[in-house]
């Protein structure tokens, strides 16, 4: 299987060039149908929400978003209700350093950002490819079967370790499809409460 990750930004015609015989396939908030449900800001819905029994969210997107915390704002569980693809991020030039990811919406515990990437982003994401996205992954694999796919997205880092750049979906998306899913950190079911 031949799964290749590619910057979106990157000109249409050096893609081409680099993988002629490839399905070129846009996984960003801007791909095309069906392809966009791959993204986590696509808002599937009833995506739970880690450490906060219950409660769900529009989007993965939403969850990251919403449990984030910063020197002048806590979380936001407003996020978590968002349909549109944008309005979702939560940036430092409105709200302060960032501090963490709270451990849930009511937790008391915030996470360093390797760790809420491990206990936060890598389950909800894993939970979209294999519930709501699952028609679409079974698409792809399809496709890479049959010869090479470029997925393409902003960043192309699928290691939850690098924190010098923006963990890529479609890096994780293409470990997904290799089999390759990067170590999770499992919270003992004590401690979901947060």
């Amino acid at each position: 299987m031949q799964v290749h990750l590619v910057s979106k930004r990157r000109a249409a015609a050096s893609i081409e060039a680099a993988y002629p015989e490839a399905v070129v396939v846009d996984v960003t908030s801007r791909g095309p149908q069906p392809w966009v449900r791959l993204s986590p800001f696509f808002p599937h819905g009833d995506i739970p929400v880690p450490f906060t029994p219950g409660v769900t969210s529009r989007s993965v997107e939403g969850v990251w978003q919403a449990l984030k915390v910063f020197l002048h704002a806590d979380v936001d569980p407003g996020k978590l209700t968002v349909t549109a693809m944008r309005g979702l991020k939560r940036t430092t030039a409105a709200y302060g350093l960032p501090l963490g990811h709270r451990r849930g919406l009511h937790g008391t515990v915030l996470l360093g950002y390797e760790h809420a990437r491990r206990e936060i982003y890598l389950p909800t994401y894993r939970h979209l490819l294999e519930g709501p996205a699952a028609p679409e992954v079974a698409q792809l694999r399809e496709l890479a079967e049959g010869g090479q796919v470029v997925l393409l997205d902003y960043t192309l880092n699928g290691d939850p370790a690098d924190l010098r750049t923006s963990l890529s979906h479609a890096a994780l998306l293409r470990r997904h499809l290799l089999g390759d899913w990067p170590s999770e950190i499992h919270a003992d079911p004590a401690d979901t409460a947060g």
